[in-house]
Formats: structure tokens, C-alpha cells, sequence
């Protein structure tokens, strides 16, 4: 299993991975409040700004301060050093 950060120390299963979005869209705010409502919401910004949502395969969200950009750009990377090996 591959971890990637995801701001603050906080790591992700890659494999676990479905999207990574941004949290400015109605559609993505109603998503993260269901998912709060429902106890489903990882929360990793550390009290800062969320700049990226992350859903998993098991229906999880988690909030994350990092640009959906960067998060993808680090997926990208990881899955580079996988081909490598």
C-alpha cells in the first residue's frame, strides 16, 4: 500500500483513491454536508482552509488544505516511482 501526503502530515491511500475536487461547486458542499451527517467526513486541514475534496471508494470524504492540483500532482508522482520499480 502507497501513502501520499495530503497536507500536514496526513497521508492517503493511494489505491483508495476515486476524485479529487474542488469544494466550490453547490454539488460538492451539499456531498461534504451529507457525508458529514452521516459521520463520513475526515477532516485534514488542520483548522486551515479546504482547498480539495478527496472521495474514497468506501464513500468517505476528506477535506484537505492542499490545492486539487497538488494533491493530483503528488498521486501523479507516486504512481511515476510504482512504474519505476
Amino acid at each position: 500500500m502507497k501513502l501520499v501526503n495530503i497536507g500536514y502530515g496526513n497521508m492517503l491511500a493511494a489505491d483508495r483513491l476515486v476524485a479529487v475536487v474542488s469544494p466550490d461547486a453547490a454539488p460538492i458542499r451539499r456531498m461534504i454536508q451529507d457525508a458529514r451527517d452521516t459521520g463520513r467526513v475526515i477532516d485534514a486541514t488542520c483548522g486551515h482552509k479546504t482547498r480539495a475534496v478527496i472521495v474514497t471508494d468506501s464513500e468517505h470524504i476528506i477535506l484537505s488544505p492542499l490545492l486539487p492540483e497538488t494533491v493530483a500532482a503528488r498521486i501523479d508522482e507516486h504512481k511515476g516511482t510504482e512504474e519505476e520499480a
